[in-house]
């Protein structure tokens, strides 16, 4: 049985490199749907048109209403199901009425035309969306491919990762894939850089230059000296560790960094929520720019620091998953009440408090906010030389408080489970459309 929407993928070759069932499709139908270029590869269509720009919602309320009237074919780049407009349609229609019929995406004939194989790939659009948090998802891969627009250039994705202290890649610039006018040019990052001449429907390769690249570890077990730091003022790498654990991080968390002094806790949390967001408050200016330059250092780009007090600060924040709070200027109740009322369902709470004083405000803000306190101590010592043998140097001891929301019914399934079975299919994280 015929279905009432076909979506059918077209590369830049237009008609040439349809299929005969899709080439019926579209020959089938009373209504056509696609952006203007997709349009213009078929001048000799009769019916009604209906361009896909700015009004997207629209468009796809006429499609659903003219489905039930006449058969309708909508021109997608590529893989319509791959960051493009296909899933929408099959929201909008029902999937028992809708048959996708995919074409090879320009990711795909990018791998293609550099000859490598893409299954092991992260697929990153930057379509419409900034380049934060770019640096840190592409420390964990080997290759790449970004779908680049106006704004986020080749060239400007270059000059971020340099920024950001990444310079081991190369890059494939595939520009205007199966058309006459194709062109695929080999660059260094520096290179790419200058690269200004770039055909708006490209697809960049980011690879590894080393073949004995391996990603970074999970944890990032970072040492306290590469951190930009007062003297004696940083939470020290046994209790950060022990914190990171408490505050159970998912890959895509947002993250409140409360009193973040150098930025040694919510850098730790960016690099290992890659695909999340960390909210760094800092009420010091100088402190809050160090907190600044240590994420630079550690390419840690989806940490914003904010130099301004807490509990003001925390207001226009996005709802937090995880809240670090090393500092709160006297008013860690506030903060705590803040922050418990914000917390997204299965959101976690971690005070570190160096005081006995501080540990009873922990421990009373909590309770007041419905939370139940699980309180720790941490007291680590590391080996010291003396006279030829190893000593233990104790640590200031430092007592850490945490608590959370549960987890609403379904959204364990939903949130994590995601992260569970995607593990070795590719990697997408969607920063809008395969064009």
């Amino acid at each position: 049985m015929r279905r009432a929407v076909t979506v059918v993928g077209i590369g830049d070759d237009g008609c040439l490199g349809l299929s005969a069932r899709a080439a019926g499709a579209v020959a089938g139908a009373r209504v056509l749907c696609g952006g203007a270029r997709h349009l213009a590869f078929f001048p000799q269509f009769e019916g009604e048109r209906i361009p896909l720009d700015r009004r997207l919602d629209a468009a796809v309320a006429r499609i659903a209403e003219a489905s039930a009237e006449a058969p309708v074919c909508v021109l997608a780049s590529g893989d319509p199901l791959f960051f493009g407009i296909g899933a929408r349609v099959v929201s909008a229609v029902g999937a028992e009425h809708v048959e996708v019929l995919p074409h090879p995406s320009s990711v795909q004939w990018a791998f293609a035309r550099a000859g490598l194989p893409w299954h092991d790939a992260l697929f990153l659009s930057l379509h419409g969306r900034g380049l934060a948090g770019l640096a840190v998802r592409l420390r964990h891969a080997a290759k790449a491919a970004l779908l680049t627009d106006a704004e986020r250039t080749p060239a400007a994705v270059a000059r971020h990762l340099a920024a950001h202290g990444e310079r081991g890649l190369r890059a494939v610039l595939c520009e205007r894939l199966c058309h006459a006018e194709e062109r695929v040019r080999h660059l260094s990052l520096e290179a790419l850089a200058a690269t200004e001449d770039v055909d708006p429907l490209n697809v960049l390769l980011l690879l590894r230059e080393d073949p004995a690249w391996r990603p970074p570890p999970p944890l990032p077990d970072l040492p306290d000296e590469v951190f930009e730091q007062r003297p004696g003022l940083i939470t020290k790498r046994e209790v950060r560790l022990a914190a990171l654990a408490a505050l159970r991080l998912a890959r895509d968390a947002v993250v409140w960094d409360v009193g973040a002094g150098s930025g040694s806790v919510g850098i730790s949390a960016g690099l290992l929520a890659c695909e999340g967001r960390v909210h760094a408050v800092e009420r010091d200016p100088e402190s809050a720019e160090r907190c600044r330059r240590n994420a630079l250092t550690h390419g840690a780009d989806n940490v914003t620091v904010y130099a301004e007090p807490a509990p003001e600060a925390l207001q226009g924040l996005e709802p937090p998953d995880a809240v670090f709070v090393g500092g709160a200027g006297g008013r860690l109740g506030e903060v705590v009440a803040l922050a418990a009322a914000r917390l997204r369902p299965g959101g976690r709470i971690v005070v570190s408090a160096a005081t006995l004083e501080t540990l009873e405000e922990a421990r009373r803000a909590f309770g007041e906010a419905g939370l139940a306190p699980e309180v720790s101590l941490h007291a680590p010592s590391r080996g010291a030389p003396l006279a030829g043998r190893l000593r233990l140097a104790p640590l200031n001891p430092v007592f850490l408080v945490a608590g959370g929301r549960a987890m609403q019914s379904g959204v364990v399934t939903e949130r994590f489970a995601s992260h569970i079975f995607k593990t070795n299919a590719p990697r997408k994280c969607d920063l809008g459309m395969d064009r």
